[in-house]
């Protein structure tokens, strides 16, 4: 099973003339592209990124529509909110993480499509609970734990030539801890030479607590924007501007440019109202959606 998500690369503010991003977790390895424009080509399947026919399909399909960037994001799991450790999805699970032979596999066939791509590892909850809520009860374990899954992605993205890697996705209630990231990002760059992204939530973003040690600040870009379903152009675009000056002061004050890392919205009535829903209505509305 394979799913396709907007992308958006937004370069809100420019990178000081000469500023390396250097910081205590390592050297920034170069300069970063303005902007980026892409999708998500995520799976909960084990053997989702193995079948090379709907894989080329797909892949054909983003490049034609003018798609530079493709995002990876192979998902492991941890039991519950406050658990420990990160693990491989167990084979009775219904969402399931994909082999390390389809992450390669896919990768080398974005390439051939001429996309770039950037691996961005997920962790996951039970039953669709939000990332956001981890919190584990041994932090040290979980920050060992998290380092040995991240860093072996970091190998696979350097082995097959990924041009840009994530840290870490969406996880709120850890992001705040900038000692334990320093770590995280020090061993990932220990394995991969190429731009580090972290990428947090649209309401994380502020407190995020290590920011000068990764070369892009990501942002999941799913701010509400209307009160009630609408197809006004003008009105989202209002709603928008007060985001996106915020937005270019935080990345004039942090000297990085935000990449929106996920965006988007669904073909539902009202997707405008939370556009990090996927259940919002069962109304199909494909004009609210192009109107966002």
């Amino acid at each position: 099973m394979l799913a396709v998500g907007l992308v958006v690369g937004l370069g809100v503010g420019p990178l000081a003339p000469g500023h390396s991003g250097g910081s205590s977790a390592g050297p920034v390895p170069g300069p970063v592209q303005e902007r980026q424009h892409g999708f998500a080509l995520p799976t909960y399947s084990r053997d989702g990124y193995d079948d090379p026919r709907v894989l080329d399909d797909r892949l054909r399909h983003l490049a034609d529509v003018g798609a530079g960037w493709v995002q990876i994001t192979p998902t492991w799991f941890q039991a519950a909110a406050d658990a420990p450790e990160v693990t491989r999805a167990p084979a009775s699970a219904a969402w399931q993480t994909p082999d390390d032979a389809g992450v390669r596999n896919v990768i080398a066939r974005a390439h051939r499509h001429g996309l770039k791509v950037l691996l961005k590892p997920h962790v996951d909850l039970p039953d669709g609970e939000s990332r956001s809520s981890i919190r584990p009860r041994d932090p040290t374990t979980w920050f060992a734990s998290y380092t040995a899954f991240v860093t072996h992605y970091a190998r696979l993205a350097a082995e097959t030539g990924v041009e840009q890697f994530a840290v870490g996705t969406e996880l709120e209630g850890v992001s705040g801890e900038r000692d334990a990231w320093l770590d995280v990002i020090r061993a990932v760059r220990a394995d991969y030479p190429g731009p580090l992204v972290y990428a947090a939530n649209y309401d994380e973003y502020p407190r995020v607590a290590f920011w000068d040690a990764v070369d892009l600040m990501g942002v999941d870009a799913y701010w509400p924007v209307s009160a009630r379903p609408t197809h006004d152009v003008r009105a989202l675009e209002r709603a928008w501007r007060p985001i996106r000056e915020e937005l270019a002061r935080f990345s004039a004050e942090h000297g990085r440019r935000i990449l929106f890392t996920e965006a988007g919205y669904v073909s539902q009535r009202g997707s405008t109202t939370a556009p990090y829903s996927w259940t919002i209505s069962t109304t199909p509305d494909q004009s609210e959606q192009a109107a966002g």
